[in-house]
């Protein structure tokens, strides 16, 4: 099967959709499809873990404000030819659209390409885009043949706005990844943020939680990524040898770290429809600690500690003590427990994912006449 994947986000920007695009794609091509990703992408050269003839170039992106953060898309009428021209002339049996109403070349392929077309609507909570689109949102979203939601706050969210049918399918994450990663070295027990630098993130939160830990205990704070509060906060907890200020890294050096790091901690605030990073946390056998938000809860399970978003007290709390198991290999830190963990997270691998979505290809494929 021939799929388009259509990114509305650039490439060259880490981000949730466009690592589940990427991820996506590559798993589609392992199973013996063949899937092209096309998207924004703000650098030359070749996408990391996309071949030369599996991706198509959009054209830059600008970032527009969305969800408590930045949004990098392409719009102009440059970009959504691009996108309509390469999914005609692609011979590609269904359009696999990510975010299908995000501002961009979506609204163009939508409207002109008439290959069956399946949406994923990844985010969660209030959504001022929808209520400004109104009726056309409603329009654009029933050309879809099938939409798709990864976690019920992602459908609720959708449905809200746009009503319809929406088949559940997590974000997934590549075990394998983690199976070959080189463990990061550590000193004692190693707590690891990642995520961007803004306020829905709860980085400010950590922070000030770990401030009211044992100064004189072992811990280290591994804090990678960028953002807008980088500066303040940096400035606020002045990098030392329990605040590291990592900033932005690839791929493998963050499977490294997962690895290395004896706890993953996801403060956010709001916003979170599906928690990727925790699981990719227990994929790597560390511990997890995290908002209690309904995206975070549903990956999580039994396997975390999830306290209330934004209480300092209780975030500490929870830090102190996996940090105490992550000292002495028990409790949430017992290899058992781990590897329980581990297990769990190995239901939303990748492989998984992608035969799900070819379900639904078959399905949208073998339906009634190709929607316009």
């Amino acid at each position: 099967m021939r799929v388009a994947l259509l990114c509305p986000y650039s490439l060259s920007r880490p981000g949730g959709v466009q690592g589940q695009v990427l991820g996506l794609a590559a798993a589609l091509d392992g199973a013996g499809h063949h899937a092209v990703v096309l998207a924004p992408v703000d650098r030359t050269g070749v996408v990391s873990g996309v071949a030369p003839d599996g991706f198509v170039g959009l054209g830059r992106s600008i970032p527009l404000p969305a969800n408590g953060s930045v949004a990098p898309v392409a719009l102009g009428p440059g970009a959504a030819w691009r996108a309509v021209r390469a999914v005609r002339a692609g011979g590609f049996d269904v359009l696999h659209l990510h975010e299908p109403l995000a501002p961009g070349p979506g609204y163009a392929c939508l409207l002109w390409c008439s290959l069956p077309k399946v949406g994923t609507f990844h985010r969660a909570g209030k959504s001022i885009a929808y209520g400004l689109l109104g009726p056309l949102a409603r329009t654009m979203a029933g050309r879809l043949a099938a939409r798709c939601a990864v976690s019920s706050q992602a459908r609720a969210t959708a449905q809200d706005a746009l009503g319809g049918a929406y088949d559940i399918i997590g974000n997934g994450i590549d075990l394998e990844r983690f199976a070959v990663a080189h463990r990061f070295p550590t000193r004692g027990p190693t707590v690891l943020f990642v995520g961007r630098h803004e306020e829905r993130k709860g980085l400010g939160v950590l922070l000030e939680a770990v401030d009211r830990l044992d100064p004189g205990g072992a811990l280290t704070v591994w804090v990678v990524g960028e953002g807008p509060d980088t500066e303040r906060l940096r400035h606020r907890h002045p990098p030392g040898t329990r605040v590291q200020w990592v900033g932005r890294i690839d791929d493998s050096e963050l499977a490294s770290r997962l690895a290395g790091a004896h706890v993953l901690c996801a403060p956010s605030l709001r916003g979170e429809s599906f928690g990727v990073v925790l699981l990719e946390a227990m994929a790597a056998r560390a511990a997890v600690v995290a908002s209690d938000l309904p995206g975070y809860a549903g990956v999580v399970g039994s396997h975390g500690i999830l306290v209330p978003p934004g209480d300092v007290a209780a975030l500490a709390g929870a830090l102190e003590t996996v940090v105490a198991d992550a000292a002495t290999g028990t409790g949430r830190c017992a290899p058992a427990a781990l590897d329980a963990a581990f297990e769990h997270a190995s239901q939303w691998s990748m492989a998984k994912v992608a035969d799900r979505y070819v379900a639904v290809y078959e399905r949208v494929v073998a339906g009634a006449a190709p929607t316009r």
